[in-house]
Formats: structure tokens, sequence, C-alpha cells
């Protein structure tokens, strides 16, 4: 399997080059350069496999001859027993047609657990082998920072650099990150939003002296390895229920659109997927880009649901890929617009191509809350509220006259988000027992301006 440059630039790399170097050189995204395809019959037989198995099944395709099929298993086999539930995501029935698949199982509680647990264990087995390091730059709104670092937190190969919007994450996802102390892990709080922190980590990926001098490499879903092990727990759900030869929907609060992409990715590779909903909280640019076909970026707001609080959706660039029928100059076109001006408009037939696969919801910070409180008297189940803003999405889109489930994607614990529950609910939810004295630990992080070269020095200063 080959990986390609959303705006073509370079020949095709293998998994293992995709995964170390995660941005093209051209600051393009990486994709399969072709989708491997799972027929009906392939379905029915993983509908009967576990979850590490069914991941194998799913990802090597994907991985390709870039690694042996025993040690790729082997990784994916230690990556999920870190988990709490031995279904790895499971689903909870809350009525007849609805499911919530629980993705916040593993060692932070989030659904980036999922992946990070496993591309952390890809990252140490390929540097090892090459007897190389890296220095692996992350921008998170909450939850990607806290899952890389314990993947990465004292391995050998690599230091790990993280980037949070200061003040804008909640107190757990915080305390996530920066209670970790092992020395290869540095937390830096922004002075701005996520987008300013993904903006800073794309800006260092295309300073190619400074990407080389501290051999950069990243874990945001920009890495194409991040996005992967996502695709499976959508093949996980739909064969839970039986769904191998017929359809199943999806709604997914997404603001990097990254997890959706996932589901895509799912269809594209021969799952029947019906519905991909995409949700989104008053960060809307998603869902007023389906709406209208303008991508337009706008100024951020706070919301109780911070992982989403995202104006620029990296991942839309993969899907715009596919939907200029793989056009890199299309591509570029695009980028440059967004670049120049913060915005683009997509070509009719573009916009077409997408609405065939996805619809969108904008959920307001009212209608989460009310969304939480009514989840909980309607089936006594605690939701934090991204997990929420899924949820009352899917109520909008599902069809009353279709008897095709819908799946919500709970995407982290409500213990993370315990005052945004509390409020809608009555109810405070508790953390694990392994978190009990989290806000009892010292924090260690650096607070740095919204500054290119201030965070460079910063960088180049600890590695």
């Amino acid at each position: 399997m080959n990986y390609i440059s959303t705006r073509g630039g370079g020949g095709p790399v293998d998994f293992e080059s995709a995964l170390l170097t995660g941005l093209a050189s051209d600051g393009g995204l990486y994709v399969p350069e072709s989708w491997p395809q799972f027929s009906a019959t392939d379905l029915a037989e993983m509908a009967r496999l576990d979850y590490a198995a069914l991941a194998f099944r799913v990802m090597a395709p994907l991985v390709g001859d870039a690694m042996p099929g025993p040690r790729l298993q082997s990784l994916i086999d230690a990556a999920y027993a870190s988990f709490d539930h031995k279904a790895v995501t499971p689903l909870v029935q809350l009525d007849r047609r609805n499911w919530l698949l629980e993705l916040f199982h593993g060692p932070t509680l989030a659904f980036k657990d999922v992946a990070l647990q496993l591309v952390g264990r890809l990252f140490d087995d390929a540097l090892t082998r090459r007897k190389a390091r890296v220095t692996i730059l992350v921008a998170t709104s909450g939850d990607t920072g806290s899952a890389a670092i314990h993947a990465i937190a004292g391995r050998a190969a690599a230091d790990i650099f993280v980037l949070h919007p200061h003040g804008r994450t909640s107190d757990i996802q915080r305390l996530q990150m920066t209670t970790v102390t092992e020395p290869n892990v540095h937390n830096i709080a922004i002075e701005g939003t996520f987008d300013d922190c993904q903006a800073l980590v794309k800006a260092m990926f295309n300073d190619a002296g400074f990407r080389d001098k501290a051999r950069l490499s990243g874990m945001n879903s920009i890495n194409w390895a991040r996005v992967m092990p996502q695709i499976v727990y959508y093949f996980h759900a739909a064969l839970s229920l039986g769904r191998e030869s017929r359809p199943t929907d999806f709604s997914v609060p997404t603001g990097n659109f990254g997890d959706i992409y996932a589901g895509y990715a799912a269809k594209r590779m021969g799952l029947p997927v019906g519905q991909l909903v995409i949700a989104t909280n008053v960060n809307d640019i998603l869902a007023r880009t389906l709406a209208t076909g303008h991508y337009a970026v706008s100024e951020v707001s706070q919301t109780i649901s911070p992982s989403m609080d995202i104006q620029i959706s990296s991942n839309f660039e993969r899907l715009l890929f596919d939907a200029t029928d793989r056009d890199p100059a299309a591509v570029r076109r695009y980028m440059d617009g967004l670049t120049q001006s913060g915005a683009f408009t997509l070509s009719d037939p573009a916009l077409r191509r997408i609405r065939q696969d996805f619809t969108a919801c904008r959920i307001d910070e009212a209608a989460t809350r009310d969304e939480i409180a009514q989840s909980y008297r309607e089936t006594g189940y605690l939701m934090d509220p991204h997990s929420a803003v899924g949820r009352a999405a899917a109520r909008q889109q599902i069809q009353p006259d279709s008897d095709t489930p819908m799946v919500t994607l709970a995407t982290a614990h409500p213990g993370k988000f315990p005052e945004a529950v509390r409020q809608a609910t009555g109810q405070t939810p508790p953390l694990p027992d392994r978190y009990a004295d989290l806000r009892q630990c010292e924090e260690r992080y650096e607070i740095l301006p919204n500054d290119l070269q201030a965070v460079e020095s910063f960088i180049n200063s600890r590695i």
C-alpha cells in the first residue's frame, strides 16, 4: 500500500514513511493511493472476530508490506489490552433504533486512545528498528494531547511537545496532560485558540530548516496513522449489529473532521454505511459548508464541548481530494484560498459528491444541555457534552420511516466534564478510581504567546 499527498507533491510513500513524517512535504495530507475492498463475504467472516483480530483484518491492507503481519498483530493486541472493557468499543442500546458506541474506555477516557495507543507503539517499533529519534508535535483542543502523551511518555525514541489553548480545555483535560512528568513530555499552553495551536504546528512542519533539525513528526489526525485505527470501530459497530449487507447510520460529534472521515473511509472500503451525520457545536463551519458550499472561517466560540471548538477542520482536505476526483490542483486552489482569505467556495460537482455521503447539524449550547438532561431522564445514562451534540444531531436526522439503526459515537467519559453534566442533570459523574488523586498532582507546563519564533525557540532548547 502506497500513500500520496492530497496536494500532489512528491512520489508515493509506504505506510511507515507516512507514519513517521505525518505531513507530506508539500503541506498536503497523505491518503491511500487506492482503497482496499472488503466483499459481503469478507464482512460476514469479519463479524465473528474479536476487536483485536478485526482491527488487524481492517488495517493490514492499509499497512501493506511495511510491517510483517505477526508484528502488527502483536502491537494491536498490546494497544487494546490497555482498555477497561473487553469489547474495547462497546455498544449501548438507547431504544429500538438508537445506539451509543462508547469510545472512552482507554487510558485517558476519550476516543483518541483508540488510535493513539496503537500509534505510539507503531512509532516506537519503527524508530527502534531504524535506531532513530523524532520530535512529535501535537496540537490539541483537549483530548488528543493527553492521549498522545500517554502513548509516548517514557518511550526512548521520541520527545513529545503538545500545544493546547490556554484556559480553553476542561480542568480534567488539562490535568491529564500537565501532570505527566516524564522527561520526554513537554506541555505548552498557547495564548490563543486551538486553531492557533494547529496553525503553529503546520507552520513548524512547513519550516523546512526547523522541521529537519528537530526531526519533526506528528500524532494529530493530519497523520494518516491516527485516522486508520478509527476506521475499525465503524466496522465493529456495524458488524456487531449484524449489518454486513445492510446500511448503518452514524452520528459523529466532530470538529477537525478526522473521526467522521474514518467513517467515510470505512464506506469506501466496502462497509455498508448510510448517513454520516456531521454533528457540530456552535463552531459550525462544517454545517455551514454543507448548507451553502462556502467554507469560511469565523471566530472560535468557547463552549462546554471544547474539543469541538475548531474553525479549521484539517481533515476536510482529505475529503476534498476525493470530492474533486482526486485532483491535487483543485485541492491546492481551495487551500490557497483558505490561506489567503480564510475561505473558499466548493464547485457544484464537489458539493454534490459530499452531500451524497454526509448531512450536518448545528447543536447550540442550550440544545447540548437539554440533550444531556433528556438522555438522563429517558435512560439514566450520563453523557458528556460532545456525545450529547452527536445524540442531539441523531435525533434530528434519523428517518422515521426507516428501520436503519443510528449509532452515535460517544467520544468522551462524562467524568471529564463534570460541571456541564452536573448542571444538566444534578448528577456529578465520577472518574475511574485511577484518576482519584488527579487534582492533587503537580502540574508542569509553559505558557507561551501565539508566536512561531517563541515556540520554535522553546522546542529547540529542550530537544
